[in-house]
């Protein structure tokens, strides 16, 4: 039996990374999807909550023909505003990093800044932020993020996919992460 670390064995860190992975596969996607379910909570001012918000943006990105992990960060783009709406986007790329590219990662990271182009001038700030980012390998998928999928995400009459029709793609997307750190 496993008590410490200080006398682990082969064997016993064998088994443990057995049992890793049987949580990591059967564990991470039901919590992302019940931590999404929370989103209805949030309204903040828009004309849909931010569950119907982000289906409707992952409802765009599949009908698009994005990846798979094109449509989990569609759908899990705003997740971080469960902690912090002015820190959402860094928080939410924080949890989708070990699962998706690089590119999708800080098209996550910064989406906020492009979405700049549609608001920022009303609060006083650069409208032309996200200018700041072109050269990067990940710009053209920030624009498609916000311009295509998320930007146009706000109408609650929208048909949307249920959360539960994204149960493949989270479960894909998270059961194995492509990145450890």
């Amino acid at each position: 039996m496993f008590t410490t670390m200080l006398e682990g064995t082969q064997e016993d860190w064998a088994h443990i990374a057995g049992a890793h992975m049987e949580h990591q596969v059967s564990t991470a996607p039901r919590q992302i999807m019940e931590s999404l379910a929370r989103l209805e909570a949030i309204e903040v001012g828009f004309g849909a909550n931010q569950l119907v918000h982000s289906l409707m943006t992952a409802t765009l990105a599949r009908r698009d023909g994005a990846s798979d992990q094109e449509i989990v960060a569609a759908l899990c783009h705003d997740l971080g505003k469960l902690m912090s709406i002015p820190n959402h986007g860094a928080i939410a790329a924080e949890i989708l990093k070990p699962y998706v590219a690089d590119d999708i990662y800080h098209a996550v990271k910064h989406h906020q800044d492009f979405q700049g182009k549609y608001y920022y001038e009303f609060l006083g700030k650069d409208a032309n932020a996200r200018d700041r980012f072109k050269g990067e390998s990940w710009y053209a998928m920030a624009e498609k993020l916000v311009d295509r999928w998320d930007a146009p995400a706000f109408d609650p009459a929208f048909p949307i996919d249920s959360l539960e029709s994204f149960e493949p793609e989270v479960t894909r997307v998270f059961s194995r992460p492509i990145k450890a750190y």
